[in-house]
């Protein structure tokens, strides 16, 4: 069974609609009752048992209950997925001490509680998956979202801390996490915005049918730490790693631009931060945004990273073949060349 947050809209959303596919029963977990509906209504017409519990996962005895209630209804939880998350889009002097608050609890502190209550109950039973969805932006911050870059980073450092603890344990339960690249998600017409035009995702932009893809093959296969998703993604940790000072000064020019379409803001946008776009007398957002013309909705990075223990035992196929291709070429060579009296 497996509990997804963030679920009514976005990478959660289409996170939870995958395990569904496959035939896992579901809890799904967020603020806004319309797309919590929605998200239910999906996953059931695939023919998959679900319950929906609204729950703010800032708040830690709502997620201690949500995760009491899931287990007394449908038992065990095998599986869950941190996707929730609020933020704010402007310059760090323009966000009030209330917004930072609010948007770290939510987005950092949510994964914590959420981890706090379900990890004892995983440990107990000896089996259990933990799914952090991150960002290329837990490595790399990026201007005007200092509020998502700082709660994405601590994540980092939660994340690889409790893993070295559950590794000196020989715990047999498992965290892993997925760096995510920009996606086309609803976030970017309901996150609390100060930008004087609407926010965008930096290109290359992926649909979030590629994120779920990649968070449920890291469910199944969450011995590794991380997973990058997108080559964006993969770029920007890599050349983070050798020239953060560049980047610096890259998005330093850049990274204002990018992130704004050019349409200036409507004062009458949805801000999700202290209340659901998608709540009482809301509407269903989705689990896409406003991007679906520019959006990929395939990864090749991604695809090689699912296979790679299986292209890594084909390219050392192929080497080994190579290998005795060489040499028996090079034994018929000697023989020939012995034959002539031409060998040493």
């Amino acid at each position: 069974m497996v509990v997804v947050t963030g679920a009514s809209g976005g990478i959660g959303r289409s996170t939870a609609v995958e395990f569904a596919r496959r035939g896992d029963r579901l809890a799904l977990l967020a603020r806004g009752d319309v797309g919590l509906a929605a998200a239910a209504d999906e996953v059931r017409a695939l023919g998959v048992e679900v319950m929906v519990v609204p729950t703010d996962v800032a708040d830690h005895a709502a997620v201690e209950a949500a995760v009491e209630r899931v287990e007394a209804e449908l038992g065990p939880i095998e599986v869950w997925v941190n996707v929730a998350f609020s933020s704010v889009f402007a310059r760090f002097e323009d966000i009030t001490a209330q917004e930072y608050q609010r948007a770290t609890e939510v987005a950092y502190l949510g994964y914590v509680w959420a981890t706090m209550a379900v990890l004892p109950r995983m440990k107990r039973r000896g089996r259990g998956t933990i799914v952090h969805v991150g960002s290329a932006l837990a490595y790399r911050g990026i201007p005007l979202q200092t509020a998502y870059c700082g709660a994405k980073h601590a994540l980092q450092g939660f994340h690889e801390a409790l893993r070295c603890e559950l590794l000196h344990e020989h715990s047999p339960v498992r965290v892993t996490m997925v760096q995510m690249p920009a996606v086309n998600t609803p976030q970017f017409s309901w996150v609390l915005s100060r930008l004087p035009q609407r926010a965008q995702p930096v290109p290359p932009i992926y649909q979030p049918e590629v994120a779920a893809r990649a968070v449920v093959f890291a469910a199944d296969h969450p011995r590794r730490r991380e997973y990058w998703v997108g080559a964006s993604t993969v770029a920007t940790l890599m050349a983070n790693a050798v020239m953060p000072g560049v980047l610096d000064r890259y998005l330093a020019r850049t990274g204002f631009s990018s992130q704004q379409t050019g349409t200036p803001r409507s004062p009458q946008d949805p801000a999700n931060l202290w209340d659901p776009a998608d709540g009482p007398g809301g509407r269903d957002f989705g689990a896409h945004g406003a991007f679906d013309a520019r959006a990929h909705d395939k990864s090749v990075q991604q695809w090689v990273a699912h296979r790679y223990p299986q292209l890594g035992a084909a390219l050392s196929a192929a080497a080994g073949l190579g290998v005795a291709v060489l040499v028996r070429r090079s034994r018929h060579r000697g023989f020939a060349l012995s034959r002539h009296g031409l060998a040493r």
